[in-house]
């Protein structure tokens, strides 16, 4: 694509997605919070390679896809619940998917590698640490955000949402130096001695300094210039028998 360097502000991520507006706009999204502990939890490794993060970024004449690797994290176990958990997100393993291959999608990962977004040279990793699990309500559900309207507009919070959500998971990602507490809804299954959790749900990127293209300035440009600070983030934890 001629335009890859307008790119896409991408997480975590991390996943795991905030300095951001009012309630409802994206996660829920606080000031970083004291990380759960357990001292009778038991600690379980996750499986690197069945875990990652996904990310979808978009502007207004296109869009980018992807995934970023986990290097390690665990999950603590407690009478069959997820109690806490932490991972490590290795920004430099961003992969572009929907251009993979070509040079579109060297230069694009340049760019978003570049202190126009990760400044990854400086902050190669970001951090997710649990501080609460809950069970999912579908009342207390972020309002979808309204979001200026085109083709390629960001999907709402409840179009991306994971098949039956068990639990609304609380965290601490750390990000370019900075840390912001999410809440966000999840599918999370413990069950003969394996572990699964998935989540899909949209955070504000600007929170953690990735303001290229900021769309809040959109006034000032031609629509289709900017970029969307919604980002949709997704990941899937897996721990399997081998890995306890």
């Amino acid at each position: 694509m001629k335009n890859y360097k307008s790119g896409f502000a991408l997480i975590l991520l991390s996943l795991f997605t905030f300095a951001c507006g009012p309630k409802g706009e994206t996660v829920e999204t606080t000031d970083a919070k004291k990380v759960a502990t357990s001292s009778e939890a038991i600690a379980l490794q996750i499986d690197t390679d069945k875990s990652q993060v996904t990310w979808v970024g978009s502007k207004p004449t296109g869009q980018h896809n992807g995934t970023i690797k986990l290097t390690k994290g665990e999950v603590s176990i407690k009478e069959g619940q997820v109690v806490a958990g932490n991972f490590v997100i290795d920004i430099n393993s961003l992969e572009n998917l929907d251009m993979a291959g070509s040079k579109g999608a060297t230069d694009l990962k340049g760019h978003l590698m570049s202190d126009h977004f990760f400044d990854a040279a400086n902050y190669p990793e970001a951090t997710f640490e649990v501080t609460d699990v809950a069970p999912f309500s579908i009342d207390h559900l972020d309002a979808d955000k309204d979001e200026y309207q085109t083709e390629y507009a960001p999907k709402k919070l409840s179009e991306v949402l994971v098949e039956n959500p068990t639990h609304f998971i609380s965290g601490n990602l750390t990000m370019r130096g900075t840390t912001k507490n999410v809440t966000f809804p999840a599918s999370i299954s413990v069950e003969n001695g394996m572990v699964n959790a998935k989540a899909s749900f949209n955070i504000d990127r600007t929170a953690w300094g990735l303001s290229y293209g900021d769309e809040a300035s959109a006034l000032d440009k031609a629509k289709d210039k900017f970029l969307y600070n919604t980002v949709n983030v997704g990941f899937e934890i897996t721990i399997t028998k081998a890995s306890l």
